[in-house]
């Protein structure tokens, strides 16, 4: 494809989903924070009542898997393949869109979102549970939104919309914000961020090399299914997360003066409509 061509394709994949994302945030915004709210009040605060038993389970279960032959993956496992994709580029980009948007205000309706966030992801990683079925082929569990939608509430139909979203959100959007992010933040570590820079015309060349990169090193963990996909993550992500903290916490400690101005100006600007908005949108990305 030449280079004219593809940049028109990605301009027309660019225009719809902006054409089909602005009418779902005026209302899928609320309808996420006050299913939150719903969970977490119906739950009894269940993301701090079993915070404790919730970390037990995940360390105590690194060696067996989801049955007594081994089958599936563990939930350490599948705790580091969720924690993935959160650790790292969603939160670069994540805190970046949302103190752009909203200012430092925003950093606090991230952690209101989050709270509220952890009662939603109890009821659907509990729902995917009650209704997975095994796969007789290989052994393995199949499971999730598609097939609790399907199972649960009988409306098939509605299930394989949900799954065909997916396949689109996941193969157009979602990955290209990753890759997306982790280009800019090498390119802005070179010292390439102005935007007439004479280093732009070179990343243009560069970001779709590292973009070929980043698909040769994923794709054969990908392609090994699930399972290879959880060991990889068990093997990396606690280490990529411990240097991320250890990164934020030399960050802190280094600004530690900054520190009590830094939250008065978040707390000082958290109640207005663009920190909320700002917020939201930031960890809606995160």
């Amino acid at each position: 494809m030449e280079p004219q061509a593809a940049a028109s394709f990605i301009d027309q994949i660019h225009n719809l989903i902006n054409l089909l994302n602005g009418p779902l945030w005026t209302w899928l915004v609320p309808l996420l924070l006050g299913t939150g709210l719903f969970f977490t009040l119906r739950s009894g605060f269940v993301q701090v009542r079993l915070f404790r038993d919730s970390v037990r389970a995940m360390f105590g279960s690194r060696t067996q898997g989801d049955d007594e032959h081994g089958h599936g993956i563990t939930s350490f496992q599948a705790f580091a393949t969720g924690l993935a994709s959160r650790v790292g580029t969603g939160n670069i980009a994540g805190v970046a869109i949302a103190i752009a948007t909203g200012g430092p205000g925003a950093v606090f309706w991230m952690w209101i979102t989050a709270l509220l966030g952890m009662s939603s992801a109890f009821a659907e990683s509990s729902l995917a549970q009650l209704f997975k079925v095994r796969d007789h082929g290989n052994r393995q569990f199949r499971g999730g939104p598609a097939y609790y939608i399907t199972q649960g509430m009988g409306q098939k139909w509605m299930g394989v919309l949900f799954a065909i979203s997916l396949i689109f959100c996941f193969g157009f959007a979602f990955n290209a914000i990753q890759a997306n992010t982790i280009i800019e933040a090498v390119k802005s570590s070179t010292g390439c961020v102005e935007a007439e820079d004479v280093c732009q015309q070179g990343w243009m060349v560069y970001k779709h090399v590292g973009g070929a990169i980043l698909i040769i090193l994923s794709a054969p963990i990908i392609f090994g299914g699930i399972r290879r996909v959880a060991r990889f993550a068990e093997a990396v992500v606690p280490v990529m997360a411990a240097l991320y903290l250890l990164m934020a916490c030399y960050v802190v400690l280094a600004n530690l003066g900054a520190v009590p101005a830094v939250f008065g100006m978040i707390f000082d600007s958290a109640f207005t409509l663009d920190a909320a908005g700002g917020g939201l949108l930031g960890g809606m990305v995160s």
